[in-house]
């Protein structure tokens, strides 16, 4: 039996992914699974760039806009949900466009990951959170790099909490470290047959000026009233990691001043794009397109050129 076709747009922040997957799907009969760690929320929408139903153009998105942000959500349950959304949109003669730029994501999809239920210890997870809490993320980062360097490199991409917290329990708990487990994991191969196109800029500067009109316009469009309500509620951690609303709480709280906060989202953002390159220069399968280099039309055109010859479409 033949493996899935699958398209994979991925790439930074603010390096125009939506906007190619979509007019790839309508190319060539496609539905977008996202594969963003934040847009799988709920009312969460300015801070995490959703599209806009316009700007979805009546594709059908998946994995987006499901959950509540009270829930906190794991990468063993995307790939759950994504493997049920990819046979059901190819049971339907469509293509699968996996559209995202969180790398761990797409690497345990694509890679055919396999996750193991791995118990846990309530005191041994209670005694690491207190001493997460107590390190700050840095610290923490610091130390899990003196057993463990090829993790403290993927969790410093997102510096989630509940990750860090998670792997320096499967070390203590297990003696193995989440690399090891990870690889343990890995299974017979890949799952699918897929064509990575990369979004970047080889001009670094480039891109960030994207991501800071970006930030403008979401302010323009209410992130500061979004960030008002999240806050409003009680939120997972997952979901308060989610760059834009942590960095406007000093406002809210009325210790800083906005200009300082929303300049403070935008050098968060601009991190963030360089650790989710960092992470996809990794893969040597991936296509890549220099936005900053092409046109959009260009860059779509010799997309779907590759698409045709790389699955011997007509």
């Amino acid at each position: 039996m033949s493996m899935q076709n699958i398209v994979a747009v991925i790439g930074p922040t603010a390096s125009g992914k939506t906007a190619l997957s979509v007019e790839l799907a309508k190319r060539f009969s496609g539905e977008i699974i996202s594969a963003d760690s934040m847009q799988i929320y709920k009312t969460m929408d300015i801070a995490t760039a959703k599209p806009t139903e316009d700007e979805k153009q009546g594709i059908p998105h998946h994995l987006m806009d499901f959950l509540d942000p009270c829930e906190e959500f794991s990468v063993a349950r995307f790939c759950e949900l994504a493997k049920t959304a990819i046979t059901d949109i190819a049971a339907r003669d469509r293509l699968p466009i996996v559209t995202g730029g969180t790398g761990l994501y797409v690497d345990a999809l694509l890679g055919g990951m396999r996750f193991e239920e791995a118990q846990t210890d309530p005191v041994l997870r209670a005694t690491i959170t207190a001493e997460v809490e107590e390190r700050g993320v840095d610290k923490t980062l610091d130390y899990i790099r003196t057993f463990d360097p090829a993790s403290a490199e993927r969790l410093s991409i997102d510096r989630n909490p509940k990750r860090l917290i998670r792997c320096i329990e499967v070390y203590l708990s297990t003696g193995m470290t989440q690399t090891q487990l990870n690889e343990k994991q890995m299974g017979s191969g890949p799952a699918y047959r897929a064509l990575k196109l990369g979004l970047t800029a080889r001009d670094r500067e480039f891109l960030y000026e994207r991501v800071n009109r970006r930030v403008d316009v979401m302010m323009e469009n209410g992130l500061l009233e979004e960030a008002r309500r999240f806050y409003q509620h009680q939120s997972g951690d997952t979901a308060s990691a989610a760059i834009g609303y942590k960095e406007l709480l000093p406002y809210l709280n009325g210790e800083l001043d906005l200009d300082i906060c929303v300049a403070n989202i935008k050098r968060a953002t601009r991190r963030y794009a360089k650790r989710q390159m960092t992470w996809f220069k990794r893969d040597k399968s991936i296509r890549w397109f220099n936005i900053d280099e092409l046109s959009f039309d260009d860059i779509l055109n010799e997309a779907a050129e590759m698409i045709k010859k790389e699955f011997h479409y007509e």
